[in-house]
């Protein structure tokens, strides 16, 4: 009978680790999702005020949209470590 209940223990256990395990993938492959503010505020970056003027680093920028618009229209940036197509993840686009 010991044994029986060590192993429902056991099997319960191992069960919820798996459950865990797999819901933390699931996050890890799930994109966030969309910031409404901060597509609106790329949309008016894009129509108005930016341009290239050699900056490249995240440091010499104000704003996730400028950040952006710098990689997708300008050469030569280097704000994108993980090309993911989302510049300065640490600093700007959270």
């Amino acid at each position: 009978m010991r044994n029986i209940l060590t192993l429902a223990i056991v099997a319960g256990l191992a069960w919820f680790a798996y459950t865990k395990y797999q819901a933390h993938n699931v996050q890890l492959e799930t994109p966030p999702a969309a910031d409404p503010a901060q597509d609106m505020e790329l949309e008016r970056a894009t129509s108005s005020t930016f341009s290239c003027d050699g900056r490249t680093h995240c440091s010499q920028m104000t704003s996730c949209a400028e950040a952006t618009y710098f990689i997708q229209h300008c050469p030569n940036t280097k704000m994108d470590g993980n090309n993911d197509g989302v510049p300065c993840e640490s600093q700007w686009c959270k």
